[in-house]
């Protein structure tokens, strides 16, 4: 392969992981671009999860055996069968060296500075593999897993130049995983509420257009429960805002507990003593149910007054759906009511008759409303 070609598969390697959206298509990128520059016929990525003591393959592409799947849960392999992910690498790093790829063949060990790995051998004879090369991923001065990428029997078998381009691909693989990894953290603390480690808001927001739109085109059943956590104040003016706080996060763990009843809701603090269920595809009783228990258990709470909980369901007679905005003025008003009657259960939208107070009070224009009537805070 000559230097332009290497080059050119340097280059596309790195526009593909720069234009993943999420770690798994980053994974793919970097493993079909170094297939792709090695002239390969599979390649996978690997990381090594100290903790676990194993090499987990994260993505298999191209040609893949029957029992390799693209995104693996559950293909991991103990580290003392690779020893170079650990003592072999960790010597050479430690006398200046460099971790450079090497070659393994259906026959045995092929070039670079490590030797015959029976299991790399079976696995390539196995699956009807010819010869593989393998590079580390190196982040943060450590190990971090491995590219691996194979030629079919009978294709020509990688030499040393092959193996010397695999490292530099490895290295450009390693910083694309790293940049990555920053975005992900970064979308993770702006849609995550920094005190409890639920949702926040901004995810909150996000995620009821997408269900509202759902439910507008597929006609998905959306409920939203939105509460207040009661006492908030009087337990930070007469213990401190640390036990405040305390109360919060426990808040926070019985939302979690009591929305893993709705397959795929959404906990989240919306701020201050404000907290919310968002569920898409439960129906509306399931989602009224969850409800039920999150006042029973806040109740149960050592500090605090339980809670004020208001619940919102597209299946309710609640009238059309049209806007975001509006099921969350409807669960608000049902969460404003249910503080007013001091109630120690979810007070449901569309659930008191033909003139239901909670749909009136959602609907009602800022100037027809009761002057005890709680602003609702900006929402949407």
């Amino acid at each position: 392969m000559g230097e332009d070609s290497r080059l050119a598969g340097v280059v596309a390697l790195a526009q593909g992981m720069a234009a993943a959206r999420t770690p798994r298509e980053s994974w793919r990128a970097a493993a079909l671009g170094a297939c792709r520059a090695l002239s390969g016929s599979f390649a996978a990525l690997s990381v090594w999860e100290r903790e676990l003591g194993r090499l987990r393959v994260l993505v298999n592409v191209g040609d893949r055996a029957p029992d390799e799947e693209e995104f693996p849960e559950g293909e991991a392999y103990p580290v003392h069968q690779f020893p170079e992910i650990t003592e072999f690498l960790h010597e050479r790093w430690a006398a200046g060296g460099e971790p450079d790829a090497w070659v393994e063949t259906a026959f045995g060990h092929a070039s670079g500075g490590f030797g015959y790995c029976h299991q790399r051998v079976a696995s390539l004879r196995r699956r009807g593999r010819g010869c593989c090369v393998v590079a580390p991923l190196v982040m943060h001065g450590r190990a971090w897993g491995e590219l691996y990428v194979a030629r079919a029997a009978g294709a020509p078998v990688f030499d040393r130049g092959d193996a010397d381009f695999a490292t530099v691909l490895a290295s450009v693989v390693a910083a694309g995983i790293a940049q990555t990894e920053r975005l992900e953290e970064a979308r993770r603390l702006a849609f995550t509420d920094a005190l409890t480690g639920l949702a926040n808001r901004r995810a909150v927001d996000m995620r009821l257009d997408e269900a509202i739109e759902r439910h507008r085109r597929e006609g998905a059943a959306v409920g939203l429960v939105v509460c207040d956590l009661n006492g908030l104040k009087r337990v930070n003016d007469t213990c401190g805002h640390a036990v405040g706080d305390r109360l919060l996060e426990r808040f926070g763990s019985v939302l979690s507990l009591c929305g893993a009843m709705l397959p795929g809701a959404l906990a989240a603090r919306l701020g201050g003593d404000e907290f919310c269920l968002l569920a898409v595809g439960p129906p509306a009783d399931d989602v009224v149910a969850a409800a039920g228990e999150l006042c029973r258990r806040a109740a149960e709470l050592e500090l605090g007054d339980g809670v004020a909980c208001g619940v919102a369901c597209t299946e309710d007679a609640i009238g059309p759906v049209r806007s975001a905005r509006r099921l969350f003025r409807l669960a608000d008003a049902a969460q404003y009511r249910a503080k007013a009657l001091r109630a120690d259960r979810p007070v449901v939208a569309g659930r008191e008759g033909p003139d239901d107070p909670v749909v009136r009070l959602a609907d009602a224009p800022s100037r027809e409303a009761s002057p005890e009537r709680r602003r609702f805070r900006g929402r949407r």
